[in-house]
């Protein structure tokens, strides 16, 4: 008797965990569009569990027993109302069927739950979050899952009816030689999923490019039908596949039943030989930004599958589907060897080459199809511009952008550097969070004003590849947040000629002295500001320190890390500015200036996306303000 038999109960029955619990009423109750679609997750799970048996056979001969013939085997019995489907693969101990089945709710399971939540129609969601063996729930009012792994004396059967407990026993004589079978006995108004020709229809439909042979056999019929050969699509030559045989293909490698934006499929020769498919999607992957970045290309190597999380890709492509089949690579490789493996980094280089070119000419060829990428998976390629330096100048030929030029639709660095002003040197950029509210912030006033485009970016990820970017086509990037905006030698548009007279320069500077001397370590300086046409006073970055937006957002991620105090920056032709210019000048009441630079600074910050410093002074400054103006009984009529 095994460890495992003599440390497990005969039979045991455990309540599924809160999720899945959750997950499987929601398969029971379900008014899903297509329920089809459990049969394609089984026969998935089903080929998945023979490859890994292929796998482990590589070292291990003797994993197959006397049984090397992989295959799947979907049984119907129209007349009991029971579909079963059965594989001769790895195989699940006790312990991996309570894991795998019930207590553990895996991370896609609360994804799934939510986005069902908002679309209301969750079957072409099932394959994305992983969560397809509970779509059984949807025609099974009871699910049997018997099961022996690989090389195990003992077989364990699971069971369900999916209303809140599952029962884990020892398996009957006739379990599993090795392998898993799934029999589902179908509830009342799921009688149809017995019949055999319904059955191949929809193996014909979902599941025609798994690799592994599907047979199909009815209850009392004398051998079994082959339905899919198992045939991998890659191998194939192009012109040997339909449209239609590539989206089937992307939705098994993917879980995705969306319609894939990009197919990549050709074979390299020469010094390595490799056959290379892949899909870009049209819609992100629910993981996409998960800490981890890992990707999700299938590695094989002579069709014998390798492992489905090897760095194939660099993470800024992790959202890529797909799979490379190697015919020079060890079929024993170790995970220390992928990680190390020369030819595999030799292949990685090359694949990543070739996606970027492909999407370059998607760009060029069909502009719409590619902004449908660039919004899905635009942040996770810029990415690329911080980590990947030797592909930054590709990666610069794909980035879109809207700008205070555009707002809505996109534009390109080639289009911004053709449409620079005379004279202007710098490609200008704004960071925040809403493209809108950026184009709307004073710092981007002197910009507008002198027909300056300015790049709006709203991602997390536009923080950081702004540190590393050393330019484009010879133009620098520039914050209009950071440092000084040198401007003067910009011309003003016609229409946005200077209409107010700047304060006096003497005037000013005792103006800027003494807001400095008031505010002291609240701000770096109190200057001039050329950036600003209308509002009376902005923030700024100071010259050598960073971005506003990023120290904002690296002070979000390391909590009490201190941040470096603002430039406030005033502008000399506005009327507010120039009149308390005069009045610092003429000597006036220092405790007036004062108040006006409280406020000055306060209002600045709020136009900057942020709290006044001081909210309870800020408040008493402006009620106090209000009350003078509208005193005695309030303003004066007529």
């Amino acid at each position: 008797m095994s460890d495992e038999q003599q440390h497990a109960p005969a039979a045991e029955t455990r309540a599924f965990e809160a999720d899945v619990a959750r997950l499987l009423h929601l398969m029971v109750h379900s008014v899903y569009s297509d329920k089809d679609v459990f049969l394609r997750e089984l026969i998935s799970n089903a080929a998945d569990a023979c490859e890994k048996l292929r796998h482990r056979a590589l070292v291990d001969p003797t994993a197959y027993g006397d049984d090397s013939a992989l295959k799947v085997v979907v049984e119907t019995d129209a007349t009991a109302g029971r579909l079963v489907v059965s594989d001769n693969g790895v195989g699940m101990s006790r312990d991996e069927l309570v894991e795998n089945l019930g207590t553990i709710a895996r991370s896609g399971t609360r994804a799934f739950l939510e986005a069902t939540a908002s679309t209301g129609d969750g079957s072409g969601l099932i394959g994305q979050f992983g969560v397809g063996f509970y779509s059984a729930f949807m025609v099974a009012k009871e699910v049997v899952v018997e099961s022996r792994a690989a090389g195990a004396e003992e077989a364990w059967t699971w069971r369900s009816d999916g209303t809140g407990a599952f029962t884990v026993e020892p398996a009957g004589d006739d379990a599993p030689a090795r392998g898993t079978r799934v029999t589902l006995v179908l509830a009342d108004d799921a009688k149809e999923f017995a019949e055999e020709a319904r059955i191949e229809r929809i193996i014909k439909h979902y599941s025609a490019h798994v690799p592994i042979p599907v047979f199909v056999k009815a209850k009392d019929a004398a051998a079994e039908k082959e339905v899919v050969d198992g045939t991998a699509l890659w191998v194939k030559p192009k012109s040997e596949i339909s449209q239609e045989e590539y989206k089937e293909f992307y939705s098994f490698v993917s879980g995705h039943w969306d319609q894939p934006a990009l197919t990549i499929h050709y074979r390299a020769e020469g010094r390595q030989e490799y056959s290379v498919l892949l899909f870009v999607p049209e819609t992100r992957p629910f993981d996409l930004f998960e800490p981890e970045r890992r990707g999700k290309i299938r590695l094989y190597v002579r069709r014998v599958f390798i492992t489905d999380d090897a760095e194939l890709l660099p993470s800024w492509l992790r959202f890529v589907r797909g799979v490379i089949d190697s015919q020079d690579l060890p079929l024993n490789l170790s995970r220390e060897m992928l990680q190390n493996n020369p030819l595999l980094a030799s292949i990685r280089k090359a694949v990543t080459n070739r996606i970027l070119s492909e999407l370059e000419k998607l760009a060029e060829n069909d502009a719409e199809a590619y902004a449908k990428v660039w919004e899905a998976f635009g942040a996770v390629l810029k990415e690329g511009i911080y980590e990947d330096g030797e592909r930054r100048d590709a990666l610069y030929k794909l980035t879109r952008f809207h700008t205070t030029a555009d707002t809505t639709g996109w534009r390109t660095l080639s289009d911004y550097v053709a449409d620079m002003r005379e004279n202007q040197t710098a490609i200008f950029y704004a960071i925040g969070d809403d493209a809108e509210k950026v184009a709307a912030s004073p710092q981007l006033e002197g910009y507008r004003a002198r027909g300056i485009e300015v790049l709006l970016l709203t991602d997390p990820v536009d923080s950081f590849w702004v540190q590393a970017a050393v330019g484009f086509e010879g133009k620098p990037f520039q914050s209009v947040t950071q440092g000084k905006a040198d401007l003067e030698a910009i011309p003003l548009l016609d229409e946005a000629g200077e209409k107010e007279e700047p304060a006096r320069a003497g005037d000013l500077a005792t103006l800027t002295a003494l807001f400095k001397q008031h505010l002291g370590e609240r701000v770096s300086d109190v200057r001039p500001s050329e950036r600003l046409a209308s509002s009376a006073a902005c923030l700024v970055a100071p010259d050598l320190g960073p971005d506003r937006q990023f120290e904002r957002l690296m002070a979000r991620q390391a909590e009490g890390r201190g941040r470096i105090p603002p430039v406030l920056e005033l502008n000399p032709r506005n009327r507010l500015v120039r009149a308390l210019a005069e009045k610092a000048s003429a000597g006036g009441a220092a405790d007036q200036l004062n108040e006006a630079a409280d406020l000055l600074l306060a209002s600045a910050e709020i136009l900057d996306g942020e709290a006044p410093s001081d909210p309870a002074a800020f408040n008493a400054r402006l009620l106090a303000m209000m009350e003078q103006a509208f005193a005695a009984g309030g303003p004066s009529e007529g």
